[in-house]
């Protein structure tokens, strides 16, 4: 496969760190790349769809959950690379934060397994590149806005 050089390159995608009881909804990738890897639960945004609604589309579709999402965490890039170093794809995300308000995870379509995860057993799972980082920053604006 060339470098990445087709239109249509970064492709916009959203996700969402959601969280109940100090556990955090994660995903297990059960479709493309990382397969069987686990992560935020996330994907495309659609054209005309804005990103937040595709972040609560996205929980929805691959966990069941219903969320409430309180702000943005991240913005982080996603470049996948060949085995000889040329850029494939490259996704840009917007990772939001917020909270459970209903239903218990069930995998959905694209996914293996969802559950809520206690923070301090995420490093007993295999996560996607970032993951973590971006959890914990999540958690932080999370309780920062419980201060207030």
């Amino acid at each position: 496969m060339p470098a990445l050089t087709r239109p249509g390159w970064p492709r916009p995608a959203a996700s969402a760190a959601i969280f109940r009881d100090g556990q955090v909804l994660i995903a297990e990738r059960g479709k493309g790349a990382m397969l069987g890897v686990w992560s935020l639960p996330g994907g495309h945004i659609e054209p005309g769809e804005r990103a937040m609604a595709a972040a609560l589309r996205e929980v929805k579709e691959e966990t069941g959950v219903e969320a409430e999402l309180l702000g943005l965490a991240d913005v982080h890039d996603v470049l996948i690379r060949n085995d000889s170093g040329l850029l494939t794809a490259h996704y840009v995300i917007a990772v939001y934060f917020g909270r459970w308000r209903g239903g218990e995870p069930v995998a959905g379509e694209e996914s293996r397994d969802a559950r809520f995860v206690p923070l301090d057993q995420l490093e007993s799972f295999t996560m996607t590149p970032g993951a973590q980082a971006i959890i914990a920053r999540a958690w932080k604006l999370l309780e920062a806005l419980a201060e207030r």
